[in-house]
């Protein structure tokens, strides 16, 4: 698929980090980009700054969701490409002993199914709803209709201690990546999955610079956090080079996560 004001996009989490610089590369070769996020400050400034449109969605909510797409097409048309970013994670052992007391605490179930809600049903949710709006397209001369990039984890395949919830809804991206590649296939809608490790995004920006230090020097090569802008460039690849398809790729300097 070749990047154009022809092609309209829709991309999740893209009022910061890895949506914001996967929107901003795509409106630079003229897209137009719909920025769907909870945060509304940040979302309606980004979407001003690209000419794009900012639609307060929480991909947890069937009737946002819904809402924030025919907001995005009223506005811009039918998007032939979704990147979905939105996510986030705890830190919260399966069982473990209170410090102090000694007590035996479990994991509450309803703050692992808060996680796969965000994670894994939203980016499903998303996914489904914007191909069913893709197979309403004429096919491009390539013969496809859409491209769909979806975003889980280097957790997925080795999670830390503390993240049975966040690597389960990651692992689970990675999971649905083929079948949905392949329910698609007939429409010309393909569908891939980026894992990133460790990348500079707001939620890092946060740690002390000592942690941020430790962080870099923990990855084989480049000793550093990730660019935004190298996901985004890997999604830029996955979207328009045609032969990608079904594929889940790791984005992480050949980092391995240890235990903690």
């Amino acid at each position: 698929m070749k990047l154009s004001s022809n092609i309209s996009a829709v991309i999740t989490g893209a009022a910061s980090g890895l949506g914001a610089a996967t929107a901003r590369r795509l409106a630079a070769h003229g897209v137009r980009v719909a920025l769907f996020d909870v945060n509304e400050a940040a979302g309606e400034a980004l979407a001003a700054e690209l000419g794009g449109v900012f639609c307060t969605v929480d991909v947890t909510s069937e009737e946002q969701v819904d809402a924030g797409f025919a907001k995005a097409r009223a506005a811009i048309g039918q998007e032939r490409v979704l990147v979905n970013c939105a996510g986030t994670g705890n830190a919260i052992k399966t069982a473990s002993r209170d410090k102090i007391t000694g007590a035996i605490v479990s994991f509450p179930t309803a703050d692992f199914d808060r996680i796969v809600q965000i994670n894994l049903v939203g980016t499903f949710r998303c996914t489904a709803k914007s191909a069913a709006g893709m197979m309403t397209l004429p096919v491009l001369d390539d013969g496809e209709r859409g491209a769909i990039v979806n975003t889980a984890s280097v957790a997925a395949q080795d999670g830390q201690i503390g993240q049975a919830s966040y690597s389960a809804s990651k692992a689970g991206i990675v999971g649905m990546t083929l079948p949905i590649a392949r329910d698609l296939m007939g429409e010309g809608i393909r569908v891939n999955t980026i894992l990133p490790g460790i990348f500079d995004t707001p939620l890092l920006a946060r740690l002390p610079e000592h942690v941020k230090s430790a962080l870099a020097a923990s990855v084989p090569f480049p000793k550093r956090l990730g660019h935004p802008d190298e996901y985004a460039a890997l999604a830029e690849f996955m979207i328009t080079t045609g032969y990608v398809n079904g594929e889940c790729v790791r984005l992480d300097g050949a980092i391995r996560m240890a235990p903690r």
